[in-house]
């Protein structure tokens, strides 16, 4: 069981959690202020990155704040960018003590934090909930340090391992629990890749569909090497409402509200992976959920691009005539840890992320 430390960061990282896929470029970050046994000011990073948590949290402690112990789940900035250094604040409040799940590799802070913290006379101690803190801010730190986003990769698959009824055809293979969860992880992204494949069979919208959460919908990008989507496609026709991206190796208008990322192309003509993700990394993007086609996911499976793996599967079976998983399917287990097993109402959730990530 955790100590009382323990606890209190558990609740910060829990804090943090609510501030997947709003935080543009910035870190989804939790902070919570704790004093003689109570929580005085808590808060996460808000929606665009701005204002950080530990300034909504000393916004709600207010003179309580001093003295207090601060619990953060990423090392306080220390530079002077839209807003003054979080550190700073910290010290001008008077906090006697700051618990840092983890430190930040983002050049501009890099232990500076820490050393302003100290300098001020505050205890500063680093590590606790640091496993848990990395899994919520993977996307960011993914980006900082090797420039390119956390890519997560979610899957449905019938019992017999397949994907759809027939290749090129949509199929609805798990139930309203599994359809949620997708929402959900959605919500928590802050893009969405799916090959032109995908568009062409199933013309989706890739938006959030959860009661009251519409807001939190995506960036919805597609792998398009020839910009050949469909001007009247769901995608393209919301496109002023929800961001649309196209990942291509050529230039050129394709509907009002869709943006193109020119990219490389690799040696069959599509799009060179490596390079899309880092033009997705300069946009600020620091998750991307990918749902398909089937090409996509491998492809990105082949070049040791995926560091999340949900599969969803059904009791369903599809028979022989179905699209086939791939390999991905059978060496996720060889890969990729296992972290979690859930159920979800008539089908199963597995959860694998990259060795190595705690």
């Amino acid at each position: 069981m955790p100590g009382l430390a323990g606890r209190w960061m558990d609740l910060a990282n829990r804090l943090g959690r609510r501030a997947l896929g709003t935080t543009a470029e910035n870190p989804p970050v939790g902070c919570l202020l704790e004093k003689d046994g109570l929580v005085v000011g808590l808060g996460w990073t808000q929606p665009g990155g701005r204002p950080h948590a530990e300034t909504v949290a000393l916004a709600m402690a207010g003179e309580a704040a001093r003295g207090a112990t601060c619990f953060v789940t990423l090392e306080p900035c220390a530079h002077h960018g839209k807003t003054p250094p979080c550190a700073e604040a910290l010290v001008r409040a008077g906090v006697a003590r700051v618990v840092a799940a983890i430190g930040d590799p983002d050049p501009r802070v890099a232990g500076r934090g820490f050393a302003m913290l100290r300098a001020a006379g505050i205890a500063v101690a680093v590590g606790e909930g640091a496993a848990e803190a990395r899994r919520t801010l993977a996307g960011f730190l993914n980006r900082i340090i090797s420039n390119r986003p956390q890519v997560i990769a979610k899957l449905a698959v019938s019992s017999d391992g397949r994907i759809a009824a027939q290749p090129g055809t949509e199929t609805r293979i798990t139930g309203p629990e599994a359809w949620a969860r997708t929402h959900l992880l959605r919500a928590e992204a802050d893009a969405i890749l799916v090959g032109l494949g995908t568009v062409l069979a199933d013309d989706p919208d890739l938006t959030c569909r959860l009661p009251g959460m519409a807001g939190r919908s995506p960036v919805r990008v597609v792998a398009d090497s020839q910009l050949r989507l469909p001007p009247h496609s769901r995608l393209a026709a919301s496109a002023t409402e929800t961001p649309v991206w196209l990942l291509s190796t050529r230039d050129g208008a394709v509907a009002p509200g869709v943006s193109v990322l020119v990219c490389a192309a690799a040696p069959d003509g599509r799009v060179n992976l490596a390079d899309g993700l880092e033009k997705l990394a300069g946009r600020g993007i620091n998750t991307v959920l990918v749902e398909g086609g089937a090409h996509l996911i491998d492809s990105l499976w082949q070049a040791d691009f995926i560091d999340r793996l949900h599969i969803h599967r059904s009791p369903l079976t599809l028979g022989p005539q179905g699209l086939a998983a791939g390999p991905l399917l059978t060496e996720a287990a060889k890969r990729l840890n296992l972290i979690t097993e859930l159920r979800l109402g008539e089908d199963t959730a597995s959860v694998y992320e990259r060795r190595g990530q705690d």
